[in-house]
């Protein structure tokens, strides 16, 4: 005898028991069956999984199950991505050591994911901070290194002097360090690159081939590779004394030029501040702004003339103003521009600002006046006007002519570009992989021999004084050349930690304990088959880890080349923000989920109901109304009459009269009700995965994580929602703990046989192309086809099969619903149900039967019916002989299987 109800506190825990004794998700090197590789980027260990977690894993775990049922061997693993600032925050604020704290967070956050019920392969599970891991790193980087693609050079740096380390762009925030807030020094350091620059061509190239990548994360790579051709050359004053080397994409416009601008870091303004101050101070504003390209874009133009006049290479009678600019960047071209502000927005608001010429040198259409009016620069397509010898040609032609000519008077020469940079890897911190070099006072700077890796962290290190306590150990830097033996002291700069996860993928595949890979192994299961993950690792992380599968395939240690075939960005999941004003001091406080309680009171007058469009009454205030897979979610603030209004499944009241509002639980005091935003502790709209898997159970969690939105979209986190996912579980597992019995007379349902087949299909589909909403949605039919269904031998048949087409999704409910009727063995290590093809066939059609080509009425009959009977059909109608009101029908017009339409 079955329970009433599912009681996933228990199942849950039984069933994530029953896998791990079956061994049921561990991938087989030696198998025989074709491979499936689905990988979800792994996490941080903050302490704590969160739900966008919750959201991403589901879905990679979906797709592994159900390729599992399909007959792959799949390889779905999970990891840590350990090594990074947060845990050096942590130790120095906490007084705690970073190791510990990160596998203390490791095991609470493993804890939580299996609750989940996950089918991770947990004897893979890596963590980026352990020797076991970076050690292998470090013998690639190494790799890397005898091949020529890792260099060490002097580089400017952003440098925070009170954390006394070196800071990426987006860490400085006004020009000040994100955490110290100190001002932030630009200094020359020698730092550690890698050499991606050498790749940029592959790189842009292979995005053409990932036709299963979103179309924005390709062109935003192909943005931040950003390719330029154009023209390189010299503009010098009429003295012949300075000389300024510029790049430009745009030459056509040479006649446009009005200034020319140079970076606060070039070479002649670096000259010219030593001996003038107000050049000088000027440098000093420019370092105060954003660092960041987009940055950069977005501020207020501002430039410093130098008083220095440049001439133009076509006309000596033209001399062009030299300008420091805070706008222009000396690592990209050659940190010199020049000025056409008719035809760049970036350029014309610097001129405006400036009062330099605008003039117009390409026309769009009869367009041709010189004197350029507004402050919208033109950047379309047109013909060149007051251009001289270059009027009348198209951009194209402009450009190759002006190119042609420079190179023909050798001022000047077509060339090509690079936004990319070559990826400085070395940050000075403790808590990162050791860069495996010593520097030798005789020898220089020396390789650490292999044998003697993995070079490891040491553990007894002081944070109470801020910088690298690498650079102040009193031992641990202290070591012999291992060519000349003499002492010599251990690079301290640790690897950036987009290094960690630029591999990861590869060591999951293969982990043999003497080197980093098997490349026969990770032959077998590369590329990843399917990468999920968030859409702000598009750039960075994606970028890199395709930098280092090309990398090592060029120094012969694999032979794939791009890491992962399709690419998956989910959207977040968002939630309500509730809030207070502090009355003393003016501050938003904010309040948690767990913190507040929701109340109808009485409504104001000015909230009295009234009608919507959609018929239903509410009040004043915003109602936010989101269609689900089973009905409409109400927010709060809705007024309407005494209606019920399906939510997720669920019938829901809300008086007439009453309006919800949020109140600080336990309390009269009233909050105010936020925007639905991406879930932030600051925001405190975060909900807890444990608080909601204890209430509901995982599948419940899962199924909500699945089916409210199309996963590339945003999920707003609702109450009702997981509420009515937790009652559709408790319908599936009545269905299935009913038993029905089929009379041996019973008739045969073959609407409910053809349902089941077309729900075996279409949810394998929806799974295959990750539209998880969809597949949820035909479940939910299926379910409702059954409950309605007499009992018969299909509705035997259907309710047998729920517990395969449930697994992937609600993998716990289907293993107990599995064994509820009757079946051996682990549901998960099923197959998934056959199809039978026939009923995938449409037999019947539904027929529009018009009138004057005005829809009139609609039959539904077998298809293929013939010509005649389709239009004695219409001419039967009561509705067509209504329309037609006597009037004789000249002529009958029909499609087969779509049609008829009379003329009367």
């Amino acid at each position: 005898m079955t329970s009433e109800r599912f009681d996933p506190s228990s199942a849950d825990v039984r069933w994530q028991a029953a896998w791990d004794a079956a061994q049921t998700f561990r991938a087989d090197d030696a198998s025989p069956r074709p491979r499936s590789y689905v990988l979800e980027m792994f996490p941080y260990p903050s302490g704590r999984i969160h739900i966008g977690h919750v959201r991403n894993y589901t879905m990679g775990d979906v797709l592994a199950r159900y390729k599992r049922m399909q007959g792959f061997e799949v390889l779905h693993p999970m990891g840590w991505d350990s090594f990074g600032m947060p845990a050096e925050n942590a130790a120095m604020e906490q007084g705690v050591h970073p190791g510990g704290w990160t596998r203390a967070n490791i095991k609470a956050m493993t804890a939580q994911l299996k609750r989940l019920g996950f089918s991770f392969d947990w004897s893979r599970e890596l963590s980026t901070c352990e020797p076991e891991y970076y050690g292998h790193e470090q013998s690639l980087f190494l790799d890397l290194y005898a091949a020529g693609l890792v260099t060490r050079k002097e580089s400017a740096v952003n440098w925070d002097p009170v954390d006394m380390t070196v800071l990426a762009n987006e860490q400085v925030i006004d020009g000040r360090g994100w955490r110290s807030g100190a001002l932030v020094e630009k200094r020359k350091l020698s730092q550690w690159f890698l050499k991606i620059t050498q790749f940029a061509d592959e790189l842009l190239d292979g995005l053409g081939a990932l036709k299963n990548w979103p179309d924005k994360v390709r062109l935003m790579q192909e943005n931040w590779i950003g390719k330029s051709q154009g023209l390189q050359f010299t503009f010098w004053s009429a003295d012949r004394a300075t000389e300024v080397e510029v790049f430009t994409t745009r030459p056509d416009t040479i006649f446009g030029a009005s200034f020319v601008a140079i970076a606060a870091d070039h070479p002649i303004a670096q000259g010219l501040a030593a001996g003038d101050p107000a050049v000088a101070d000027f440098i000093a504003e420019c370092r105060k702004g954003g660092t960041t390209a987009a940055e950069i874009e977005t501020q207020e133009k501002l430039g410093f003339d130098t008083g220095i006049r440049l001439v133009h290479p076509f006309d000596p009678a033209i001399e062009l103003p030299l300008y420091i600019a805070n706008f222009v960047l000396m690592d990209y071209g050659t940190g010199a521009v020049f000025g056409c502000p008719a035809h760049d927005q970036r350029d014309i608001d610097f001129a405006r600002k400036y009062g330099l010429p605008v003039t117009r040198v390409v026309a769009d259409g009869d367009l041709t006046d010189p004197v350029f009016v507004g402050d919208e620069a033109y950047t379309g397509p047109g013909a060149l006007v007051n251009s001289r010898f270059l009027d009348g040609m198209d951009v194209e032609a402009a450009k190759a002519e002006v190119i042609a000519r420079a190179e023909q008077s050798q001022w000047g020469r077509g060339t090509t570009v690079w936004r990319l940079r070559d990826w400085g890897v070395s940050r000075q911190r403790y808590w990162g992989t050791p860069i495996p070099f010593i520097h030798c006072g005789d020898c220089g700077v020396v390789p650490v021999p292999k044998d003697q890796l993995p070079v490891v962290l040491p553990e007894d290190v002081d944070f109470s004084v801020p910088g690298n306590p690498l650079e102040r150990h009193p031992t641990w830097k202290h070591v012999d050349c291992p060519n000349c033996g003499k002492a010599a002291t251990r690079e301290t700069d640790t690897l950036d930690t987009f290094v960690n996860s630029s591999w990861y993928f590869l060591r999951f595949a293969s982990q043999p304990a003497d080197r980093p890979f098997d490349p026969e192994v990770i032959k077998q299961w590369l590329p990843v088959e399917q990468y999920i993950g968030g859409i702000e690792h598009a750039i960075l992380h994606l970028l890199y880890a395709r930098f280092w599968t090309r990398a090592l395939a060029h120094i012969g240690l694999i032979d794939v080349k791009e890491p992962f075939a399709s690419l998956f960005t989910q959207g977040m999941v968002t939630h309500e923000t509730y809030s207070r004003v502090d009355p003393g001091n003016g501050q938003v406080v904010y309040f948690s989920p767990s913190e507040i309680e929701k109340r109808a009171v009485p409504a104001s007058p000015e909230q009295a109901p009234h009608e919507t469009p959609s018929g239903i009454a509410t009040s004043g205030v915003d109602v936010t109304v989101a269609l689900t897979g089973m009905g409409i979610g109400v927010a709060q603030g809705s007024v309407s009459p005494e209606i019920a209004i399906p939510v997720t499944g669920q019938a829901m009241k809300v008086e007439q009269g009453r309006v919800t509002k949020v109140f600080k639980r336990g309390t009269d005091e009233e909050l105010n009700a936020g925007r639905v935003i991406k879930m932030s502790k600051s925001k405190k709209n975060v909900v807890d995965p444990d608080d909601i898997i204890a209430q509901y159970g995982a599948d419940a969690v899962r199924w909500f994580m699945l089916s409210d939105s199309p996963p590339e979209r945003d999920l707003p986190w609702s109450e009702a929602g997981i509420e009515g996912c937790g009652r559709f579980v408790q319908r599936l597992w009545r269905i299935a703990s009913g038993n029905p019995q089929a009379a041996a007379d019973a008739a045969s349902n073959p609407a409910l046989h053809k349902l089941m087949h077309r729900t075996i299909a279409g949810v394998g589909a929806d799974i295959e192309a990750l539209q998880f909403n969809k597949a949820v949605a035909k479940l939910y039919e299926l379910a409702g086809g059954i409950e309605k269904a007499a009992p018969s031998a299909e509705k035997i048949a259907a309710i047998a099969v729920l517990p395969r087409l449930a697994s992937p999704m609600m993998p716990h409910l289907a293993e107990e619903m599995y064994h509820a009727l009757g079946g051996t063995g682990l549901v998960a290590e099923a197959a998934w149900p056959d199809v039978d093809p026939a009923a995938l066939v449409d037999d019947e059609v539904t027929i529009a039967i018009q009138v004057l080509g005005k829809l009139r009425d609609t039959v539904t009959v077998a298809k293929g019916l013939p010509r005649e009977e389709l239009e004695a059909l219409a001419l039967a109608s009561e509705k067509v002989q209504r329309a037609l009101d006597g009037k004789a029908v000249k002529k009958v017009i029909v499609v087969p299987d779509r049609l008829v339409n009379l003329v009367a």
